[in-house]
């Protein structure tokens, strides 16, 4: 008996120690995810998502908002007691005794608040149960301070956008934005830096998966309404510009559609359905840029094209959302159609006074 003890402490042990090691020491994705914390973490989720949607949305923001750093204290919680628990066997395969003692004594240990009696095989066993009390102990410190460092840099660049795009961001205010001030070309700019974010937020959202129920500090804004919104926008711009003219949207589209695709495996998240661009809006986007773009292609072909490239990312996208109980950002908000329709109604008053109709042609002919 004290033999199959023994071996199942080792056992019991060594998960937890391989279930530490690839969750806060290994910075990739393996096949071998930690199981324990994962299952665990999702058990609780749905419930306390469950709960939070019954709720006012500033309260289950509130609520939905404890749960990543209570989670990481959990993952902490169960990896502590299991390996107490393993030692615990180990040291009772050993002395013997009732097994409470040994557990309690196994606790001390873990603790370094208990005194080494007996012989050498139990100074032995202490010894080891105190150095991984050490090592866990010091790891989690360096952890920790690298989530946190994560999440400040993820929430500048999401608080950032939200003076370009609003609170939540939209793909209509930040292309409006650009044109009615003739930064078409100044997007790129916008691009490079989102680029960037993108692929940091994809590196740390694989290596600490923890950071994705970390909300942002206002109810209205989340990382992944901004990081949908930035792949609308470059995903709207590859669509209307000519194949090659705005290179840089399509290397950012590509990393978008990137981060979106791997952390929907990451999450394990099924794949959603999302309406959020009617064709009403995508006409009203086409009437409101088509001069600013450089080569724009027709509107039919400009929306069979963006209708190809939001199928690569939108149902990731909605997964991701409805996982995270994260709200996507819609294309176009009310405030962003009333703008248009007043850019409408001067271009229609521009055609009254010409008396004809506006021919467009590309930017850089008109230049």
């Amino acid at each position: 008996m004290r033999i199959v003890a023994a071996v199942v402490g080792l056992a019991l042990i060594g998960l937890m120690l391989a279930e530490f090691f690839v969750t806060f020491m290994l910075p990739r994705r393996v096949r071998r995810d930690p199981r324990i914390a994962r299952g665990l973490n999702r058990v609780v989720w749905r419930p306390w998502r469950a709960i939070a949607r019954r709720l006012p949305p500033s309260s289950a923001d509130t609520m939905l908002g404890f749960f990543g750093p209570l989670a990481l204290l959990f993952e902490l919680f169960t990896w502590t007691i299991g390996l107490i628990i393993g030692f615990a066997l180990i040291e009772w395969a050993a002395v013997g005794g009732p097994f409470g003692h040994g557990l309690l004594f196994s606790s001390g240990l873990f603790l370094n608040a208990e005194a080494v009696t007996g012989s050498t095989l139990v100074h032995v066993i202490a010894l080891f149960e105190a150095a991984v009390a050490i090592g866990v102990l010091f790891i989690v410190i360096g952890y920790l301070p690298a989530v946190y460092g994560s999440f400040s840099r993820r929430e500048i660049a999401v608080t950032q956008l939200a003076t370009r795009g609003g609170s939540p961001p939209t793909a209509g205010a930040i292309l409006c934005r650009a044109a009615s001030r003739r930064r078409w070309r100044d997007l790129e700019a916008d691009f490079r830096s989102w680029e960037e974010w993108a692929a940091e937020l994809m590196e740390t959202h694989l290596s600490y998966p923890i950071l994705g129920f970390y909300r942002s500090q206002h109810v209205n804004q989340n990382w992944l309404a901004a990081l949908t919104a930035m792949t609308d926008v470059t995903a709207f711009v590859t669509a209307v510009e000519a194949d090659g003219e705005n290179e840089q949207a399509e290397l950012t589209y590509g990393i978008g559609r990137h981060a979106l695709g791997d952390l929907a495996v990451q999450y394990r998240v099924r794949h959603g359905r999302s309406e959020r661009l009617s064709d009403d809006d995508f006409d009203r986007l086409y009437a409101a840029i088509g001069d600013a773009a450089a080569q724009p292609v027709g509107p039919e072909e400009a929306r069979a094209r963006l209708a190809a490239l939001r199928a690569e990312y939108e149902p990731q996208a909605a997964g991701l959302s409805e996982l995270l109980a994260l709200e996507l950002p819609p294309w176009l908000r009310v405030e962003d159609k009333e703008r248009l329709m007043g850019g409408a109604a001067a271009v229609t008053i521009g055609r009254d006074l010409v008396g004809g109709a506006v021919r467009r042609t590309p930017r850089a002919a008109r230049k």
